[in-house]
């Protein structure tokens, strides 16, 4: 289906100190560091293409093409768009590596020149020993399809050499899974180089995906929107705090849905309903009001609808919730300042599930989803809650407010029991909730809490189709006692100082929902990425974006 063409500048008032940067916005503003889309471009080949609206010339020129080779016993098979290109060439593609040293190992890669008369230079990937269907031993515990994320690396490795060598329009080998491959280009060309000078950013060549196969195509804008939507979610992770608060968050989503609805068959079943701080109030949220009063800014309840079936009996959404607090200074237990910049990500969980409701739209799947966004700032100031406070949710309970930078939970507590309003068939949250995960897990897998089974192998094998991994954490009775307060029915922490931070903080969120199909995704340790990863470079990570997208698709199969 037609997918995101145009997107529109927000047009709520802005704070004097942002107005300087709308220039550098421009019309991308909705969609990272350059307008992204996906697009036919003939029967040949198809497009993954990042344009941008400024007026300088671009420094990329010329036409390079990206193949692939497996390694062999006896040295190197050739994929088959390779092969097709040592055809037209007659033979000089494989002399030419026979010359250059031979077999590619995986994650290996050579740049070529002048191998066809139209592509001046050819860049050829090391996929590894072909996948035969047979289990790698030395990759059963990795709990991921090792030959797609094989593919995403190849395909990344190959799109930034040819970028590095200023190649303007590169042609994608497939690697034998296109979407795969889309991802792994996609992913790999984002850059959040907006607010620097035009002469300091990264310039995004076009890449096209080599194929005459309509299935081939079909998985590639697959991957391309799978792509597109986790790296809308690091764009918005990465902005600066001062030029994304909660308004302009709402405003953003708001101008990207608004471009999307364009190209979907029933505008109107992807819709934006921004909540005010009033309607907040009239809901009798207090532990979301009592974070978000220590700001001047004001909060909002961002609710993004998707209506993917009407057919079904079983019309129950699932809720996506994600904890949104645009910037968090602790409140008046406040952070060390050292690292505290990057709280600029702590909506973290409120940027992948915008992205995931919107890229489900563009996808077409046949299931109705709501995204519900808390969105508010956590300051110090003379009207901030304080440690030892006491506030009541929506459902009543009182809440003891031992520390005021375990704020995210207050956020999700309300915002989970209006989830049970919309009668769900499950509902999953995600927050950049604890550094305990991150102590854990690291970046290795985001945590899920459930007590759920089904719901936990539906994102156990999301999670291994994606590459973006989830691991389960333990829910038992014991860390709910040790929530418990003297002076009201739960504490905002445990009991225990620091052990089990991650586990009471699943446990507290667990005393608001009444559902049996529940998870809790704690994606702190995954926030950021350390350039693991060939397809996702040092920055903000915007997982598990594509892991959420894959497990509501399956779950309308």
């Amino acid at each position: 289906m037609p997918l995101l063409t145009s997107l529109r500048i927000c047009t709520r008032p802005v704070h004097p100190i942002q107005r300087h940067f709308r220039r550098l916005l421009g019309s991308h503003l909705s969609t990272g560091c350059r307008r992204i889309g996906v697009s036919v471009q003939s029967a040949f080949y198809h497009q993954y293409s990042s344009s941008s609206s400024s007026t300088t010339d671009n420094a990329l020129c010329g036409k390079g093409i990206v193949v692939g080779c497996y390694e062999t016993e006896g040295g190197y098979e050739l994929t088959e768009c390779a092969k097709d290109v040592d055809l037209q060439t007659k033979g000089k593609l494989i002399h030419t590596i026979n010359m250059s040293g031979g077999p590619i190992k995986k994650g290996e890669s050579r740049l070529f020149y002048d191998i066809t008369e139209d592509h001046a230079h050819l860049a050829v990937v090391g996929l590894g020993p072909r996948n035969k269907g047979a289990p790698d031993v030395s990759t059963i515990n990795e709990d991921i399809d090792v030959s797609r994320q094989t593919v995403r690396s190849a395909a990344a490795v190959g799109t930034k050499m040819l970028q590095s060598a200023k190649v303007a329009d590169i042609l994608l080998d497939d690697l034998s899974d296109a979407e795969a491959c889309a991802e792994g280009s996609v992913l790999s060309l984002f850059s959040f180089d907006r607010l620097k000078a035009e002469k300091k950013r990264k310039k995004i060549p076009n890449v096209n995906l080599l194929s005459t196969n309509p299935v081939h195509s079909d998985n590639w804008e697959r991957g391309c929107v799978l792509g597109e939507a986790q790296n809308f979610a690091r764009d918005l992770m990465e902005t600066p705090s001062n030029l994304l608060t909660p308004t302009i968050f709402v405003d953003r989503v708001s101008e990207r849905v608004g471009g999307i609805r364009q190209g979907l068959a029933d505008p109107n079943a992807l819709t934006v309903v921004p909540r005010p701080l009033s309607w907040i109030q009239s809901q009798d949220m207090g532990a979301f009001l009592s974070i978000a009063k220590g700001s001047s800014e004001s909060p909002w309840l961002l609710e993004v609808h998707y209506r993917g079936t009407e057919s079904r009996e079983d019309k129950q959404p699932i809720v996506l919730v994600g904890k949104g607090v645009t910037f968090d200074t602790g409140g008046i237990s406040i952070k060390p300042s050292s690292g505290m910049g990057l709280m600029r990500a702590d909506m973290g969980g409120a940027a992948c599930v915008v992205a995931t409701v919107m890229a489900l739209a563009q996808l077409g799947c046949q299931q109705n989803v709501v995204g519900l966004v808390p969105l508010c700032e956590n300051m110090p100031s003379s009207r901030a809650v304080k440690p030892g406070d006491v506030v009541v949710a929506k459902n009543g309970k009182s809440i003891e407010v031992d520390n005021t930078d375990a704020e995210g939970r207050l956020l999700l507590a309300d915002t989970l029991c209006y989830a049970h309003t919309f009668n769900p068939q499950a509902i999953v949250d995600l927050a950049t909730l604890t550094g305990a995960i991150d102590v854990a897990l690291g970046s290795g897998a985001a945590a899920v809490f459930t007590t759920s089974n089904l719901l936990w192998q539906q994102l156990h094998k999301a999670g291994h189709v994606t590459g973006d991994r989830v691991w389960r954490m333990p829910l038992y009775n014991l860390y709910s006692k040790q929530i418990e307060s003297h002076l009201a029915d739960i504490s905002n922490t445990g009991n225990r100082s620091r052990s089990g931070g991650a586990c009471t903080a699943a446990a507290f969120l667990k005393e608001f929902v009444e559902v049996d199909e529940w998870a809790h995704l704690d994606i702190a340790g995954v926030m950021e990425s350390h350039g693991e990863l060939p397809f996702l470079g040092k920055g903000m990570s915007g997982r598990p974006t594509r892991t959420l997208i894959q497990y509501v698709m399956d779950t309308s199969t």
